[in-house]
């Protein structure tokens, strides 16, 4: 069974960056696509980006310009660059997989990311 630990999140100053972390490990085959989402308190979850098994990647309006993802030469981690962090970024990040982006069914525990 595959298993997604979230890394890397922290407290960081506007403006600042930070990049995150999911390390992935079990068997792999089938799941076709990663994607990081956040939550807020009080607010809905969010997608953020993702990226598929032949690289294509997509981002949230919101983060578009400052945050990229991608993943390592073996695919067995997935990454989270943000920079010119906002205070709005603020939220729990979670990291989530699956056989299509359309339906993500394994997910991490998340790691706090708070903007000051």
């Amino acid at each position: 069974h595959v298993q997604l630990v979230e890394s890397g999140g922290g407290s960081v100053q506007a403006g600042g960056s930070l990049r995150l972390s999911c390390e992935v490990s079990g068997i792999t085959e089938g799941t076709n696509c990663m994607a990081w989402f956040r939550q807020a308190p009080g607010k809905e979850r969010e997608g953020v980006a993702s990226i598929e098994s032949n690289g294509s990647t997509s981002y949230a309006d919101s983060v578009k310009g400052r945050f990229t993802i991608s993943k390592d030469s073996a695919q067995n981690t997935l990454y989270l660059q943000m920079s010119s962090l906002k205070p709005e970024d603020t939220a729990m990040y979670y990291c989530a997989a699956g056989r299509r982006c359309g339906w993500l069914d394994l997910w991490g525990q998340g790691t706090q990311v708070t903007v000051s």
